[in-house]
């Protein structure tokens, strides 16, 4: 892959995540919810003081941060960060709702990390790290970032057939002849699911005591109509091709999901399971 290559899909990432950010700021709550096993475990991992400097990295609209800037009290700051600016606005909004004045935020990429060297106490990377074009640079920056004795807790996602709520509606779309495969070798949300992957790339950056665990979450809805509606709102690599598609083309996408999500369904709801890799390590 040539630079101008790499540049187009930087360039692509950027701008899903940002005209994703109203749905995200949307569905912050439920976004909050579902995630809330992976965050405090990883908060746990990262065993905080008070007093301490944190950096949250693609901290979209702000959760696990925020858990860690209760953690940090007194003197302690949390740098907020991410890739796009209307992803920061919704952390800044949150942070407002929270009261939480401990925070800073910061415009800031995960593979050129814009701070001094050994700058701060712990990292925070949920959910991101997968998705960036480099993942060996952006651990490289993180390690760079972090003072000696330093921690970092990054989660990314476990291997597809452990996550159904997010698989469904791309095999639907596959299934159908309205998107092709994902490529496994690009970036994505299971990049790093390889046995030992994350593990390898913590120990080449120059982490040391890294552990990786598995943890599991669930995503609930009312109906198949509303799994769809919230996917949409989250995920642009889904909501570009569906939007393109005739009425009579997303009804069958619609069919195809419910009949796909028939198998976590008790009939009133759906209990879609997911799981997270979970790793911490030191600098």
């Amino acid at each position: 892959m040539d630079a101008t290559d790499t540049a187009a899909i930087r360039a692509d990432l950027l701008r899903r995540w940002a005209s994703a950010a109203s749905g995200w700021g949307k569905r912050a709550s439920r976004i909050r919810e579902m995630g809330m096993p992976v965050s405090t475990r990883m908060i746990e991992l990262l065993a905080l003081q008070p007093g301490e400097r944190v950096l949250e990295l693609a901290a979209g609209p702000g959760d696990t941060g925020f858990f860690a800037a209760e953690m940090i009290r007194p003197g302690g700051t949390l740098i907020s960060s991410d890739a796009a600016e209307p992803m920061l606005d919704i952390a800044r909004e949150r942070a407002r709702q929270l009261e939480i004045d401990n925070v800073e935020f910061k415009l800031l990429e995960l593979e050129w990390i814009d701070l001094p060297t050994a700058s701060v106490d712990a990292v925070l990377c949920r959910w991101a790290l997968m998705l960036v074009v480099d993942p060996a640079a952006a651990l490289a920056e993180m390690r760079r970032v972090l003072r000696p004795g330093g921690r970092l807790a990054v989660a990314v996602w476990d291997a597809p057939e452990h996550n159904p709520w997010a698989t469904i509606p791309t095999r639907a779309l596959v299934s159908l002849g309205h998107a092709e495969p994902p490529d496994p070798q690009a970036p994505g949300m299971f990049a790093l699911a390889g046995a030992g992957r994350l593990e390898e790339l913590l120990r080449s950056a120059g982490f040391v005591e890294a552990q990786v665990e598995s943890v599991e979450i669930g995503r609930w809805h009312e109906s198949v109509s509303a799994y769809i509606a919230e996917t949409l709102d989250l995920s642009r690599a889904f909501a570009d091709v569906y939007e393109r598609l005739s009425d009579d083309d997303r009804a069958a996408v619609n069919a195809e999901i419910g009949s796909l999500a028939g198998a976590y369904s008790d009939g009133e709801t759906l209990a879609l399971p997911g799981r997270s890799l979970v790793a911490i390590a030191g600098a």
